[in-house]
């Protein structure tokens, strides 16, 4: 008899299709193990600019901030970024991820094995996202279904990005599952009324307890390896993931 492959979308029924109509993703951590390339970018920039910081400061102040949350934080602070950062920035970024991004492990095979629909809601602007997406190969599992913060009025933790994905596609806050691996995604979501699972399988997360930061921003469940989300289809269960 041959034996199943783990990795093959698996499309019966399951307690996610019952309990939810959508599932938003988030882009970068989550579809493409990008944060700790896109830290080093942020880091080494703001250096050029005078501004003293180390990665795990920007870890904790940035993951998952739209580069308009960086500039409000450091106006705050009463200091304000060149004109040209944010294109700076991006070209950086752009740089990095041409030499060195991936895709996640075995999300095209979850993304596939959804019975339901899904999307992808990022702080990144649209260019970002698309550009992730397209290099990794991922862009056809989202087609016209990628939102971004720069689409509302505020990006995460406010709920808006994820109330305003779940509306376009046609969901409630209540059946929505949103996939997240930074706190301020995590915060948004809750703050949506939406289910929020952490995803720490990210690279940022190797020298770091991802866990406990997700389940204080309010995470309902934490998981580490993608097939782990697709063995919570199979069983109907919780299989690996942990509250």
């Amino acid at each position: 008899m041959q034996t199943p492959d783990p990795s093959a979308p698996d499309r019966s029924a399951t307690d996610i299709d019952r309990r939810f109509d959508l599932v938003i993703f988030d882009c970068d951590g989550v579809l493409v193990d990008s944060e700790v390339l896109s830290c080093e970018c942020l880091v080494e920039l703001l250096r050029r600019h005078d501004i003293a910081i180390d990665f795990e400061g920007a870890f904790t102040h940035f993951l998952g901030r739209s580069e308009v949350a960086i500039a409000e934080h450091y106006k705050r602070l009463g200091r304000r970024l060149p004109a040209e950062f944010g294109a700076e920035l991006q070209r950086l970024v752009r740089e990095s991820f041409t030499r060195s991004l991936a895709a996640t492990p075995n999300v095209e095979t979850v993304v596939c094995g959804l019975n339901i629909p899904s999307c992808v809601a990022s702080s990144s602007d649209l260019e970002r996202i698309h550009f992730s997406l397209a290099i990794t190969g991922l862009q056809g599992l989202f087609e016209g279904r990628i939102f971004s913060a720069e689409m509302v009025a505020e990006g995460k933790p406010a709920p808006d990005l994820f109330l305003y994905a779940a509306a376009s596609m046609g969901a409630i806050p209540e059946r929505t599952l949103v996939i997240e691996d930074s706190v301020s995604g995590v915060e948004a979501a809750k703050a949506a009324g939406m289910t929020v699972w952490g995803f720490v399988g990210g690279s940022h997360y190797r020298s770091r307890n991802g866990r406990a930061l997700l389940m204080a921003a309010g995470s309902d469940r934490i998981f580490e390896r993608m097939l782990d989300f697709r063995q919570v289809s199979v069983d109907r269960g919780y299989g690996s993931l942990q509250r």
